[in-house]
C-alpha cells in the first residue's frame, strides 16, 4: 500500500482539525494505517494551525521539509508559509481567501499582494488548484465550512484511492446531524471545483 503525506495548514477557527478527522476517517474505513500530528499557535487568536496526516507506511506523524505529496490550505499566506515542506511534484489547493491577522488590522503590519504569491507557487509546484473555498462554503450556508469544501477539493483530484462515499460516511459519522447537508453540499461544491 502507497503512502501519502498531506500538510493541511490555516489559522485558527478555520476548522483545519475538523478537516484532519475527516480525512483520517474517510481513509481508516479503506484500510489505510492513518497517524496525525498538529500544530496549534495561538489558535483561538487567529494563530496558525496545521495537520500533518499520514497515510499508509508510516514512520513518523510529522512531515519533513520537501516531504510533502499535497498541501491543502486554507489561506493563501499560510500557503506560501509551508510551500518548503512540500516535494517539487507535490498538489496544492489553496483557497485564496486571506485571513487578515488583528497585527494587520492594528496597521502594525501590512498582508503580502495574494497574486504574486500564488503565481510563485504554480512556478515551484507540480499541480496548483486556486479557487475561493469560501464563496464556496458561503454558497454552501456558512463560511465556515471551509473546511469540508477543502476536503471535498481533495477528493477531487482524485489523487488519494478514497472513495467519494468514504468521504460522505465520514461526514455523517462525525458532523453533529443539524450540519450535515450543509457540510455535504460544502463538499460536493468542493469536489466540483477541482473537476472543473
Amino acid at each position: 500500500m502507497t503512502g501519502f503525506r498531506i500538510l493541511a495548514v490555516g489559522v485558527g477557527g478555520q476548522g483545519i482539525l475538523l478537516f484532519s478527522r475527516l480525512l483520517g476517517e474517510a481513509a481508516l474505513s479503506q484500510g489505510y494505517d492513518v497517524a496525525m500530528s498538529e500544530v496549534h499557535g495561538m489558535a483561538q487568536r487567529g494563530g496558525v494551525v496545521e495537520s500533518n496526516i499520514v497515510l499508509g507506511e508510516v514512520k513518523s506523524p510529522y512531515i519533513s521539509p520537501g516531504e510533502a505529496d499535497i498541501l491543502v490550505a486554507l489561506e493563501p499566506v499560510e500557503a506560501l508559509r509551508a510551500l518548503g515542506r512540500c516535494r517539487k511534484e507535490a498538489t496544492a489547493l489553496v483557497s485564496s481567501d486571506p485571513v487578515v491577522p488583528q497585527i494587520v488590522k492594528d496597521g502594525l503590519a501590512t498582508y503580502p499582494e495574494v497574486e504574486p504569491l500564488l503565481e510563485k507557487m504554480k512556478e515551484v509546484l507540480g499541480k496548483v488548484h486556486i479557487f475561493s473555498g469560501e464563496k464556496l462554503a458561503r454558497e454552501a450556508g456558512s463560511g465556515k465550512a471551509l473546511n469540508v469544501v477543502m476536503l471535498g477539493a481533495l477528493a477531487g483530484t482524485g489523487i488519494l484511492p478514497i472513495p467519494r462515499e468514504a468521504y460522505l460516511d465520514a461526514i455523517r459519522r462525525v458532523v453533529k446531524p443539524k450540519f450535515q447537508d450543509l457540510n455535504l453540499k460544502a463538499f460536493d461544491l468542493g469536489y466540483e471545483a477541482v473537476k472543473a
